[in-house]
């Protein structure tokens, strides 16, 4: 969910950060849903379908994204993903849309306040049957979204949005979507300093799931506290990392390091979770990127927000020479169109 405003730089890893970022790069667990060795998922976001982005770049996405808010039902996401014959990926805000008012805090989150909500996305994950990617609150460090820690003056929100809580909700969040047997991660939760499970179940089901920890490489505003690292909640709880990517901010100088610090330095396979065409009509924008991609191997998935109006901001119709450049690049047999459930 892109904002207007400058995005900002990441302040810059540390040297010793930085050496162990560039060794060797191990696999990432199966867990992640990664495409074929050596493959990249290529896929869409937002909007009703996906026949203009697929016409536009001669290629059939393997993945949709969708929008979500808390409490929302996600069978119209299963739907259309299964029909289109596409991996199901959500996005799950705590607001219908930026500059909105959040359902719930991540401070309640941590607290089990949202745990039916958890349990209940467990469940229909489960039911789904197939591989799914979650970006869970996305872009926690942009002042425009719910569950930011600060508000756009630079003010922090209280306590129950500070990034000591966001951490605990993703904890919470994350252990209650995988599933598994309740007395586990209950004793996790109290390991966490956290409460037990709102469920009298024994058992919660096991989906497919892999979860994306999405930060903008920098905060907005730019300012200490919303650095990326104050929202890392560790390794344990992370499938991807992954990040948003305009055109309208093409801030490679920070891309680098926080896909040095946290990818390769925590192993985990890289997506860029949103990006996009947007202002003008920047072909070296899209080259330069898809260049990038080739030189970081640990780069598995590329998901292009359409947005949700088919005259929105970011139709690839309103940028011809990108959109050559984009269905050249994707044309590359290194770009995966279907995950294996669909062939």
């Amino acid at each position: 969910m892109p904002r207007l405003p400058t995005v900002p730089a990441l302040a810059a890893a540390s040297l010793a950060l930085v050496l162990v970022a560039l060794g060797p790069a191990p696999q990432a667990s199966a867990g992640a849903y990664l495409p074929p060795s050596g493959k990249v998922w290529h896929g869409v976001a937002s909007g009703h379908d996906i026949a203009d982005f697929q016409a536009r770049t001669g290629r059939h996405p393997a993945v949709w994204q969708h929008w979500i808010a808390w409490g929302d039902k996600i069978g119209f996401a299963i739907d259309r993903s299964r029909a289109a014959r596409t991996r199901l990926m959500l996005h799950l805000s705590t607001a219908a849309g930026q500059n909105m008012a959040g359902r719930i805090s991540p401070g309640e989150i941590a607290r089990g306040a949202g745990d039916a909500y958890l349990l209940s996305l467990n469940r229909r994950l489960a039911e789904h049957g197939q591989p799914a990617y979650l970006r869970l609150m996305g872009e926690m460090n942009n002042c425009d979204l719910a569950y930011a820690s600060h508000h756009c003056s630079g003010r922090p929100r209280n306590a129950d949005h500070s990034a000591r809580r966001f951490k605990q909700a993703w904890k919470r969040s994350v252990l209650i979507l995988r599933g598994g047997a309740v007395a586990t991660i209950d004793a996790r939760l109290r390991g966490l300093g956290l409460a037990p499970v709102r469920t009298d179940a024994d058992q919660l089901a096991r989906p497919r799931l892999a979860v994306l920890w999405s930060p903008m490489t920098g905060g907005s505003p730019m300012i200490r506290a919303l650095r990326p690292q104050a929202f890392w909640p560790g390794a344990r709880y992370v499938d991807w990392v992954s990040t948003s990517f305009y055109s309208r901010f093409p801030n490679f100088h920070f891309l680098e390091p926080f896909y040095r610090t946290f990818a390769v330095g925590h192993r985990r396979p890289f997506a860029f979770g949103e990006w996009a065409m947007w202002g003008s009509d920047d072909a070296r924008f899209a080259r330069r990127l898809f260049a990038w991609v080739r030189e970081h191997p640990r780069t598995r998935m590329m998901v292009y927000n359409q947005g949700q109006r088919a005259s929105g901001p970011f139709r690839l119709g309103r940028f011809p020479r990108a959109q050559r450049t984009i269905r050249g690049a994707l044309g590359s047999s290194r770009f995966a169109d279907l995950a294996p459930e669909f062939r």
